[in-house]
């Protein structure tokens, strides 16, 4: 087929799942609304922007690293990564909402943006000139708009190629002005939106591996996007080129992405552990002690389930396993956005209600028989004199500090929406997840699907691994 047509059975389905995702936002709105400052709904809001934002991001990247080092491989379906990359219009609109939020104070998804509190802790005042909204504001509107002007502009090159093109190379070259500097835009500011949106809801902590871990759960998380509506779109008689070549080289990135991420997550955690510095330890200390569900189950999602499913070779080109194997990873690497966003937007929560001289939404008052919370708080808070001396409160979580450090730790309870997802977090999921698939179908409605002028289209055809 030359065009995709968008039924109406699918809008259906879309579109459903989308207002089903809505009405449950709403719903986790009020759910918490008197005890946590609607946190349930902003950390939901909060969680599935960034991570579809994400995907359209990284489908830039991988669409400009290929079209810079002349690929062919991926011209047959590059309609759909355009197609990614165009929802960073929506995507910025999302993240506007998080924008105003910040600028009114209707979420305290931050706990930099508190002034008093970064008024009192030496730490936040020291990363104020980085943690700020109005750094936050610029960069998210100036970068994510620069973002949609290239791939924009990609876009309506490719398209006009079809139209009015041959299959020389003067479009390519056009399209190929655009994608190089991209890469390189790309690789430099998604770190620093990334350090923004989620590692500074963890305001104490850093990690300079952070963003390498962060993407690499984006690019594993889009590749099993693309593999599976790649599917979806075969079993509906499109692409038909598309063959078991193409799906094992998707399947390999599948594979090959999960082992880096399990690398940089691993080198993270030994890194810390064998530094065992309490500032640092914490992120993990918390993780471990608190939401062991979310801590193992990250691992057990990201990195066994595809080791051993996609190790064989025959299993990157059965469509049934491949595509089984991308769900799975799908929804682990949104599992591991949530470990990284709900855990620290509760701790947020947890210092605003302390600096405020409430009992912090009962949370450090489940601690062991000891009882000892001033420890933990000391760490929190962002105390020099503790830092300086090198006192490490959180050793016991990573393997070190023996005994003498079991009786500072702090054990939260259940908390529905955070220790692990709720219903109303899958439901919010496969929302924004009908939402993001309606927009990318009603995106490949509006042109060719196959860019049959592309000079490497033929290529692609006759590709195989």
């Amino acid at each position: 087929m030359e065009n995709f047509v968008f039924s109406s059975r699918a809008k259906t389905v879309t579109g459903g799942f989308a207002i089903l995702g809505l009405v449950l936002l709403v719903v986790s709105y009020f759910v918490d609304g008197g005890e946590g400052h609607h946190m349930r709904f902003w950390t939901n809001f909060l969680h599935n922007s960034v991570f579809f934002v994400g995907i359209s991001f990284m489908a830039c990247f991988a669409y400009a690293a290929f079209t810079t080092a002349y690929a062919g491989w991926f011209v047959q379906f590059k309609r759909v990564w355009e197609s990614f990359g165009m929802f960073l219009l929506p995507g910025l609109f999302l993240m506007g909402v998080i924008i105003v939020g910040l600028w009114l104070h209707s979420h305290h998804l931050y706990h930099w943006n508190d002034a008093e509190a970064v008024a009192s802790d030496p730490i936040l005042t020291h990363k104020s000139a980085f943690l700020n909204k109005w750094w936050y504001t610029g960069a998210t509107i100036g970068f994510m708009g620069l973002w949609y002007f290239l791939i924009s502009r990609i876009r309506q090159i490719s398209i006009d190629e079809d139209t009015n093109g041959t299959t020389a190379y003067e479009h390519h070259a056009r399209i190929k002005k655009y994608a190089a500097p991209f890469l390189i835009i790309l690789g430099f500011t998604t770190a620093a939106v990334i350090w923004q949106w989620v590692m500074s809801l963890d305001a104490h902590w850093y990690s300079t591996m952070f963003a390498w871990y962060a993407s690499a759960s984006l690019f594993v998380a889009m590749t099993a996007l693309t593999i599976m509506l790649l599917i979806y779109l075969k079993s509906r008689g499109y692409f038909p080129g598309i063959n078991a070549e193409h799906f094992h080289d998707l399947g390999k990135y599948l594979f090959a992405i999960s082992i880096f991420w399990t690398y940089v997550w691993f080198s993270q955690f030994m890194l810390i552990w064998y530094g065992n510095v309490g500032e640092e330890t914490i992120y993990f200390r918390t993780r471990m002690d608190n939401y062991p569900v979310l801590f193992w189950g990250n691992l057990l999602l990201n990195f066994i389930a595809p080791f051993f499913i996609l190790m064989r070779n025959d299993t990157k080109r059965k469509f049934g396993t491949l595509f089984f194997a991308s769900a799975i990873v799908f929804f682990g690497h949104w599992f591991d956005y949530f470990n990284m966003i709900k855990p620290a937007a509760r701790e947020s929560l947890t210092h605003m209600m302390h600096d405020a001289g409430g009992h912090g939404d009962e949370e450090h008052a489940t601690m062991d028989a000891a009882g000892h919370g001033d420890d933990h708080a000391a760490t929190d808070h962002g105390d020099a004199a503790h830092a300086a001396a090198g006192h490490d409160d959180h050793g016991a979580a990573t393997g070190h500090g023996g005994e003498e450090h079991a009786s500072t730790r702090v054990f939260l309870p259940y908390k529905a929406g955070y220790t692990v997802p709720g219903l109303l977090e899958i439901g919010t999921f496969l929302g924004f997840l009908g939402g993001f698939l309606f927009f990318v179908l009603s995106s490949l409605a509006k042109a060719p699907l196959e860019p049959k002028k592309d000079p490497y289209f033929e290529e692609s055809l006759h590709h195989h691994t």
